[in-house]
């Protein structure tokens, strides 16, 4: 894998994959002036909900359960002094579908968080990591 990053201005950087896809990340903006993209932490946060929710709805789908959507909000709290790393993370789920089993769901989830998210298993080596979901039913449709 490589990735490269690439000095705008300021602390503003465009960062692009291997394959051509393209992401601006600002540090801070300057005063007055609106961030143009997300800060390089929260790509990380970004990354990990990325990661944890494709394993989720993969997982699930292998179980056979009929997923309409899948949502992932992390809250996180990082260190006060440098290196300001993630020391506390919350990643919740809310996995919509149609007669979703909880027992498989949470397979999933527990799956995701302990073996397959590479992201999410990085990061809990500096932060406490938690993991919930919630179930929402989706109406069948005529």
């Amino acid at each position: 894998m490589q990735i490269t990053s690439q000095w705008l201005d300021g602390l503003c950087f465009v960062a692009s994959t291997e394959a051509g896809h393209s992401v601006v990340m600002e540090g801070s903006a300057a005063e007055g002036a609106a961030r143009r993209g997300p800060t390089p932490m929260e790509m990380l946060l970004l990354g990990m909900a990325g990661c944890a929710s494709a394993d989720v709805v993969l997982i699930a789908q292998k179980q056979r359960q009929h997923i309409t959507g899948c949502r992932a909000e992390i809250s996180a709290k990082r260190a006060d002094e440098a290196p300001r790393v993630f020391t506390e993370i919350d990643i919740r789920f809310t996995v919509s579908g149609r007669n979703l089993k909880e027992a498989a769901i949470a397979k999933a989830v527990e799956l995701s968080a302990e073996k397959y998210c590479s992201a999410s298993i990085m990061l809990g080596k500096t932060a406490a990591i938690s993991h919930s979901f919630e179930i929402e039913e989706t109406p069948d449709t005529v």
